[in-house]
């Protein structure tokens, strides 16, 4: 019932510093023991008289709202007293109470690369965005992008038009609105396919102050971040930046010297980002990180690992009943998803969380959105 999610609601309605909120939430264990706790309570966690005073009494249009948001198939918030709130997010600095997220909330576990750059791309720009987005969607990485004209809807559409390809729009509205609104079609084939993710309560508007906040999200829930072409002031040079201070691996691709999209780009190749050529090169740098995600997935589905040797024709006794049902369905011959859903009879949601953690522990191979057993 989405009735449940009105404590979380309230407090994120209360705007304001996110640290004394979160500080509330751990506090307490969950967002309605939070609110039963009182004005005293509220005020030892930092919380102002700004939002003291939101919490007591909620502005109930957006709250009802939100709630009716929520009540729809595929329509999700995760706060930050869940253990499915992203692991990647949680480890940056001001990471949000919560988001609401459209489509499947485990594409937000995926080792994801952000691909961004200028909302005024050139045809080359939008060309390189969707082959290095089609490349790392081959490799078995999902692509992060912020869903606006340019680098950011040529990534997307390269990743959705792969078969079994995942991608995830972080947005600066709610996450029933879209700007640019010429992007709406777009918006709903990534809810489909795998998921839009913000901050702001439905019914939030975009304004220039957003932006800047949802990049750092962006960049928080991916492994790195590539600037495909960006001038000077750019918004997605605030995304390396962020993806920089959050320890990502930050790349750029080089271009014309008299060009103004390049400059931002070596820009950030001066300033220490690796200079690309070739997705591979991408690929390869973000193996590590994308194996301590892998370390974070298993934690997180409360999975030991594995004394499993790769080819073996028996499911290991140890994994859960699911897990060897997976294992049994799978073969030496690539397997799509469709398949492998009718063979084990689990839910996407599901099966896209075990595939994932099997990739990243090496014992499945993904290519071109099938599966198989590495050899």
């Amino acid at each position: 019932m989405s009735q449940d999610h009105a404590p979380l609601l309230r407090l994120l309605m209360s705007g304001g510093a996110l640290a004394p909120r979160r500080a509330l939430l751990e506090r307490h264990g969950t967002p309605a023991a939070a609110l039963a706790a009182g004005p005293r309570a509220w005020r030892d966690a930092g919380l102002d008289p700004q939002q003291r005073a939101s919490l007591h009494a909620p502005d109930r249009d957006v709250l009802s709202h939100a709630l009716a948001w929520l009540d729809h198939p595929g329509h999700h918030l995760l706060g930050w007293h869940e253990p499915d709130y992203p692991a990647l997010l949680r480890r940056c600095s001001s990471p949000p109470v919560a988001l609401f997220v459209d489509g499947d909330p485990t594409a937000l576990w995926r080792p994801l690369v952000a691909i961004v750059g200028s909302r005024a791309a050139t045809a080359t720009g939008r060309d390189h965005a969707a082959f290095f987005s089609r490349a790392f969607v081959d490799a078995g990485l999902a692509v992060a992008s912020g869903l606006a004209s340019g680098v950011d809807a040529a990534a997307h559409e390269a990743a959705l038009a792969r078969e079994a390809g995942c991608t995830v729009a972080v947005v600066g509205t709610g996450p029933d609105l879209t700007y640019p609104a010429q992007n709406r079609p777009l918006h709903r084939r990534i809810a489909r396919q795998g998921a839009v993710v913000s901050e702001f309560v439905p019914g939030t508007h975009a304004r220039t102050s957003h932006f800047p906040s949802r990049n750092r999200i962006l960049a928080a829930l991916s492994l790195g971040t590539l600037v495909v072409e960006a001038g000077e002031k750019s918004g997605a040079l605030i995304t390396a930046r962020q993806a920089a201070e959050c320890g990502r691996e930050v790349f750029a691709l080089p271009g014309s010297i008299r060009h103004p999209l390049s400059r931002g780009c070596h820009r950030l190749i001066r300033e220490g980002a690796g200079l690309v050529e070739e997705p591979g090169e991408v690929i390869e740098a973000l193996s590590g990180p994308a194996r301590d995600l892998g370390h974070l997935l298993r934690a997180r589905l409360h999975e030991t690992e594995s004394q499993h040797v790769p080819g073996s024709a028996t499911a290991p006794s140890q994994l859960s009943p699911d897990y060897q049902c997976l294992w049994l369905a799978l073969g030496p011959d690539p397997t799509p998803m469709d398949c492998l859903l009718e063979r084990t009879g689990l839910t996407v949601a599901s099966l896209s969380s075990m595939l994932l953690a099997m990739e990243l522990d090496g014992w499945i191979s993904v290519e071109h959105g099938r599966y198989s057993r590495r050899s």
